[in-house]
């Protein structure tokens, strides 16, 4: 979806220059999650009349990239940048577009009115702005958008013109504005009225805050405030917002300096700090004064009421491209040392042993229950349809594998004595938490698999599994998906470690993953060659890729990276398939790619590869070293290092990824930023 970054520097000179640099940088930290227009709000010259305290907000927006905002500032001369400010909040947004097309104007913030007295940043989507919008239309304010987003400040300015007193908070404004809101948002606001305060929000969408600051903190656990009753709110008003030391973040005494940074995502806060608190659905954080204090309209059974900061683990060159063009292609080379990341401290290799200690206490209630259901969406799907097949053979229980989106769609039934696995990278997308919560709802076991601690499928999940692939910039899944290939096989050695009939494959699992990382090496070796069937390919306009049994995900995913990235048609089939339609696509001039390793389907594969040569086929083959059957058959091959069939999977689809990577720069894409999509979908 869309990148949210914000910084508030309290009593720390900054000049508008360094400010407009942290806001900048934050959003290129971002803009995976969103690129085509981006804008930024800071405060603007100090005005000669006494007119709204003197405060005034300068609005730059600009449509494309991060890099075409940054240009622009520097081109006009709106604002001194050497003026110094000591107290300043700014805000920023890099945008990927679902309500209006990319423009300057559709581009965030969005404002109230023309003098800028509300501004709004926002991620998500906005359900019931339609009818927000028409009912403030007969107000009589004026939109000048195509956005969702645009009724928020919108709103906010009819709450505060129409405020019972002029002692109203900020935060309160706020916490009416969103009790209006249908849908999903990570909000952060800014205003004329409020100078120096930050109030942000969520819900359904990630937003945390970075603290920094020289002084050693009075408190990491801050106490969520509530409010008891809406027609005492003012009355309340003053015990309600003031922020001392026993409810609020201040730094070893009142008024000492301290800088917030408010983002979508830890990788942009990192190389500021690594002290985050983590927000939770409906939580309004306001920053006044420097302090920070966590408010909530309602309190309900089972809320948190501390929220803890955190410290982060990441470092900031795991979010660095280093020697390589792009992140994605950083992030296809990582993937010996990522595998390595998910399996270390969880497969004792000596005893045989595979521990996941954030299952180990549900273990038995998982054994007890009557099946299985894996859901994701896109590649997170296809790391669940890589694994059925031995989680059905290890578990010895029913699995069913599905899409998010069809899963709600559907209705499924759902029982208490289901576990359900929610798989996502983000731990945000939309779909899947949506499909995580209708399950809980009906009281089965939910497990996560995400790679981003303290996401929302993290927090809301009975349990899970953290992947621990590091951060995964490239829009385009690489690293993520071999991490959670490889945690799904973990939970099935790990339920089977009981059952005497599977020694002998667990056996030969175990140790096959002990010598995997080294396989993948040898895989990355390839390609050179790689690249010059890219060179060959990369002119055509269709792209098909077969195989079947454990190979078919790899098919599937292998399109999918080759439709993300390059904007070629292609499309994963299962061999077993050909003669029930694909097959009237096969002739000389349509390229196929088919998996066909030494497994139990490997007659089966020969079959196929046999009517696609009859048909003038001229199949690139990705086979096992020295099958010679293949060699001979093939019009080119990529030969790979056999591994255990469950296993051999990771291995073929990396010179999919690689493949996918070299068209898209031969046929001059951006690699890390495909257009029309985004790394994190947080919208249905």
């Amino acid at each position: 979806m869309c990148g949210i970054f914000a910084y508030l520097n309290y009593r720390v000179p900054r000049t508008r220059k360094e400010i407009f640099e942290t806001l900048v940088k934050g959003l290129q930290r971002l803009e995976y999650r969103g690129y085509d227009s981006a804008g930024i709000a800071v405060d603007g010259p100090k005005k000669t009349t006494h007119d709204l305290n003197n405060n005034s907000i300068c609005l730059i927006k600009k449509k494309g990239k991060v890099k075409a905002l940054d240009e622009e500032i520097y081109k006009k001369d709106l604002v001194d940048l050497d003026e110094n400010l000591h107290t300043h909040f700014g805000l920023a947004h890099t945008r990927w577009a679902t309500h209006g097309e990319p423009s300057a104007l559709n581009s965030h913030p969005h404002r109230s009115d023309k003098n800028n007295e509300f501004v709004v940043i926002h991620n998500g989507i906005i359900t019931n702005y339609k009818e927000l919008k028409e009912y403030l239309i007969t107000k009589g304010y004026e939109f000048e958008s195509d956005t969702d987003t645009e009724v928020i400040p919108k709103l906010i300015k009819y709450v505060y013109d129409n405020r019972e007193n002029d002692s109203v908070t900020f935060s309160t404004l706020v916490e009416r504005v969103i009790q209006q809101l249908e849908g999903a948002f990570a909000l952060v606001f800014k205003s004329r009225h409020y100078p120096g305060e930050a109030v942000s929000t969520r819900r359904g969408s990630p937003l945390l805050i970075g603290v920094r600051s020289e002084h050693e903190l009075l408190t990491e656990h801050i106490p969520v405030q509530y409010k008891s009753g809406h027609q005492k709110e003012e009355v309340r008003e003053n015990s309600h917002n003031r922020t001392d030391s026993s409810n609020a973040i201040n730094s070893n005494g009142d008024g000492k300096p301290v800088e917030y940074y408010f983002a979508s995502d830890a990788s942009a806060i990192i190389e500021h700090t690594n002290k985050v608190l983590y927000m939770e659905d409906d939580d309004v954080a306001v920053v006044k004064g420097g302090e920070l204090s966590i408010h909530r309209v309602n309190r309900q059974a089972g809320d948190d009421p501390v929220r803890a900061i955190q410290t982060l683990q990441m470092e900031l060159q795991q979010i660095m491209k280093g020697n390589f063009e792009a992140f994605m292609q950083k992030e296809i080379f990582e993937q010996p040392e990522s595998v390595v990341n998910t399996m270390r401290g969880r497969i004792c290799f000596d005893t045989n042993t595979v521990i996941l200690g954030g299952l180990k206490d549900h273990l038995k209630e998982i054994k007890r229950c009557r099946r299985l259901i894996v859901i994701g969406c896109g590649t997170s799907f296809h790391a669940a349809v890589a694994t059925r097949q031995i989680l059905e053979e290890l578990t010895e229980l029913p699995v069913m594998v599905e899409l998010a989106s069809d899963f709600l769609d559907r209705n499924t039934p759902v029982f208490r004595d289901d576990v359900c696995f929610f798989i996502s990278q983000s731990g945000e997308t939309a779909d899947t938490l949506m499909a995580l919560r209708y399950c809980k709802e009906r009281g089965a076991l939910t497990v996560g698999i995400t790679n981003t601690v303290g996401s929302s499928i993290c927090r809301e999940t009975d349990c899970g599994v953290h992947i621990n692939a590091g951060p995964e910039i490239g829009v385009a899944s690489t690293k993520a998906y071999t991490s959670q290939f490889v945690s799904l096989i973990m939970f099935g050695l790990m339920m089977s470690e009981d059952r005497l009939s599977l020694q002998k494959r667990r056996t030969d699992i175990i140790n096959a993953l002990k010598v995997l990382p080294e396989l993948i090496k040898q895989v990355l070796a390839v390609d050179e060659k790689i690249k010059e069937i890219a060179d060959e390919l990369h002119h055509q306009k269709s792209l098909l890729v077969m195989g079947r049994g454990y190979n078919y995900a790899t098919c599937l995913e292998g399109a999918l990276k080759i439709k993300e990235i390059t904007y070629m048609h292609s499309e994963g089939i299962l061999a077993g398939e050909l003669k029930h339609g694909p097959l009237a696509l096969i002739d000389k001039h349509m390229p196929v790619i088919m998996i066909i390793m030494r497994d139990g389907c490997y007659t089966k594969c020969q079959n196929a590869l046999e009517q696609v040569t009859a048909r003038s086929g001229r199949p690139i083959i990705l086979c096992c070293q020295d099958d010679s059957e293949m060699i001979k058959n093939a019009y080119k091959t990529i030969e790979l290092p056999q591994t255990v069939d469950c296993l051999q999977g990771i291995l073929s689809v990396i010179p999919l990824q690689l493949l996918s990577f070299h068209l898209a720069v031969l046929r001059g894409y951006d690699v890390d930023c495909p257009r029309n999509l985004a790394k994190s979908v947080t919208v249905e």
